[in-house]
Parts: C-alpha cells; structure tokens; sequence
C-alpha cells in the first residue's frame, strides 16, 4: 500500500496539523500557490514533493512547472493550479489534481478522477480546511481519503482601537509584498497566525485594496460569524 498527501494554497502557512498528516506518506503533491520557498523545502524534508506554480508564486518559483505529469506507482496523476487553463491532452491520466478555488471537490468523470484537494493553509471565510491522501494498492487500485483538518474559531479579536489595527494592516500588506510567510508575518508583529493570514488573504484576493478596505472586510466577516 503506498499513500500521497495531496495539498493545495497553502499561502505560505504549513499548518502542524497538515505535516502530521503528511509523515506517513511516500510522496506529497501540491496543487500550487505555496508561496513560500522554505514551505516548499520542509515539504521535501518530509517526503518527495510534487508541485507546479500558482498564481501567487512569484519569482523564487519560476522554474517550478506549470503543468506535470507524473507517474506514480502505476498510477499517472497530472497537476495544474487552475484547472480551466488546461489546453493539452490528459486522456491518458488517471487522476488530475488542481487547486485556486480553495473549495474542495471529488469528482469521477468516466476513468478519470478529478480532484482538488481544497485549502489546508489561510482560511477562506467559512470555508473548511482539507487536504487529502491517495491510497495505492500494488494491484493499481486507489481510492481517495478526505481530511478535515481542525480550524481555530472564526472569530477574530482586533486590537483596541481601528488606527492600532489599521497600522498592523499597513504592515502586514508591506510584509505580504515582500513575500514573507504568515509566520514571519504574525511573529513581526506580534498578533495571531490567524489574524496575519486573514488580512494576507484579503489583501492577495482583492488587488487594489487598501488598509480602510481590508478593516470594513475583517469587519463584515466577523459581525456574520458572531450572528
């Protein structure tokens, strides 16, 4: 029996839950937008990883692919971020893997599965965080585990008053644009991993917004949570 960890958008937060996960697993794919180079070598220091580019992965990622396929214990499996951006022939796979909508799907299109594995890195609102394990069994057969991974409360405690959370947000958003992961983020300015990968999210998901922007969002998101 062989098994590979399947994960997607991380955004530069490789939750402890996640590599837990991952330990036992012969080889991990990850369906893009990691963001962060260090993520993607603890990854590696956990098993062989297989990843092709996001959206988001600027620079330090350009020669990671944007398609791959890859055969694996008798199984091929190719893997693109964004699944409306395929253009070339995937007849001949078994699995495809995908990601960019953060949501999770499983879907069997006659022989083929199709996947996405769902986010396991910033939470997206209300959406749930998963990622997901290929089971291999040595005759070619496999099957599909989704994880539901634990997610802290919705709610997020802002500083007192909107300038000390408007100049944390002007710092996160400088931090974000130097392509420092929601780690770093968080412990430069001393708030919860949560929060910095909130207003990372946002602000990656909303080009051209600013500071007054991203606090009405926190807002509005966190006045629905409490109703």
């Amino acid at each position: 029996m062989h098994k590979i960890g399947i994960i997607s958008d991380t955004h530069g937060l490789l939750r402890d839950s996640v590599k837990e996960n991952l330990k036992d697993c012969d080889i991990i794919l990850h369906g893009g937008d990691i963001k962060s180079e260090t993520d993607l070598k603890k990854l590696n220091s956990i098993a062989k990883t297989y990843i092709v580019r996001g959206n988001i992965d600027k620079d330090w990622a350009s020669a990671l692919p944007v398609t791959l396929k890859v055969r694996l214990f008798g199984i091929s499996i190719f893997l693109i971020h964004n699944k409306k951006h395929i253009t070339e022939d995937i007849s001949d796979c078994n699995v495809i893997v995908y990601g960019h909508s953060h949501r999770y799907e499983q879907e069997q299109k006659g022989q083929q599965l199709w996947l996405n594995p769902g986010s396991c890195g910033p939470r997206r609102f209300t959406l749930p965080l998963t990622m997901a394990i290929l089971h291999i069994k040595d005759d070619g057969s496999f099957w599909i585990d989704r994880i539901n991974l634990p997610a802290k409360t919705a709610n997020i405690i802002l500083p007192a008053s909107q300038k000390d959370i408007k100049d944390i947000i002007l710092a996160v958003m400088k931090s974000t644009d130097k392509g420092k992961s929601v780690t770093e983020i968080a412990r430069q300015n001393k708030i919860s991993e949560e929060l910095a990968s909130q207003i990372c999210r946002l602000y990656l998901t909303h080009p051209g917004v600013d500071a007054d922007g991203i606090l009405n969002k926190m807002a509005l998101t966190d006045s629905k949570h409490q109703n």
